[in-house]
């Protein structure tokens, strides 16, 4: 807060009186927003529909789901508001994460950590057979900004071999960016599925059943995005099958999981309580990344992770 306050200068900076602990709850309505020019962490969209000066919106998340809606993007449009989202202050966590699992899947960490909290047993050929390098495999991004960016930054040292699938077709470093008409072709060849996507009309339950069909027998997949972007049943089928080696879920639905829900015991599945964006001083980064974009919004520059 102290870094926030010193950090907007000679601008007035209002603070809610109702506030989240988490940037997945969606902002509450709050009349302090009327008078407004610019608004940070997750205001009502209704709110911001209704103070035509709002001149710049940035939300404290990856996600903009709550504000993905035509009439939204209609508005903010036709006024010349300037929407950001966060992406770039949870990119090293998330692509960290999904690294780590990477890891720990093709080393056999996770079941040798089993063992030791059961039998104690000493599967010795066992483990060393089942260990795979990440060295020169194959990964597709479903999805690629800034979290798919970064993990192919991090990949580059294994020498991995990275297709990314987003509809706006241009170069990338180290990258082979492809259509997703491609997209049967690349989970055919992919040792690991990795889906970063938003959720919105177009990709929920994008990972499905027919698309599962087409993944390399027994590939891993990785899904840090969103949770409704993926047909649980058929994730379950697919690991059942032995179609997917193993999955990491960092997001499902619901939230929290139930307890009785079947993905905790569907087979070499690996769940995290969506904590792939965490870090111990997020908080202090997205202010940074506020910040940052404030100087850039005073001189008219390009915004970091603008969305409109």
């Amino acid at each position: 807060m102290a870094l926030l306050a010193g950090g907007v200068g000679t601008h007035s900076l209002v603070l809610s009186d109702s506030r989240n602990s988490s940037v997945l709850a969606g902002g509450q309505r709050d009349p302090s927003i009327a008078g407004a020019d610019i608004a940070f962490g997750q205001p009502a969209p209704e709110d911001c529909l209704a103070n035509p000066g709002l001149r710049w919106i940035e939300v404290s998340s990856a996600g903009y789901t709550r504000y993905d809606t035509a009439e939204f993007r209609e508005a903010m449009r036709s006024r010349g508001t300037v929407f950001t989202n966060a992406s770039q202050a949870y990119a090293d966590a998330c692509a960290e994460h999904v690294l780590a699992m990477m890891l720990a899947l093709g080393r056999q960490l996770l079941p040798s950590f089993a063992t030791q909290q059961g039998d104690r047993s000493w599967p010795y050929q066992e483990r060393r057979d089942q260990s795979r390098l990440l060295t020169g495999q194959t990964v597709a991004l479903l999805g690629f900004g800034a979290i798919g960016r970064r993990l192919a930054e991090l990949l580059a040292p294994f020498h991995a071999r990275v297709f990314a699938v987003r509809r706006s077709i241009r170069s990338e470093p180290g990258v082979r960016v492809v259509a997703e008409e491609s997209l049967t072709m690349v989970l055919a060849e992919a040792d690991h599925v990795v889906n970063v996507l938003p959720e919105n009309d177009t990709t929920r339950n994008y990972v499905n059943a027919r698309r599962i069909a087409c993944f390399k027998p027994g590939a891993r997949f990785y899904n840090v995005g969103r949770g409704t972007t993926v047909d649980q049943d058929a994730l379950i089928k697919g690991l059942e099958s032995g179609r997917i080696g193993a999955a990491y879920l960092d997001v499902m639905v619901p939230e929290p999981l139930p307890k009785e829900h079947p993905l905790w015991s569907a087979p070499n599945c690996f769940i995290t309580p969506h904590t792939a964006g965490g870090r111990n001083n997020v908080n202090e980064e997205l202010v940074r990344h506020f910040l940052a974009n404030l100087a850039l919004f005073q001189t008219g520059g390009q915004l970091v992770d603008r969305v409109l």
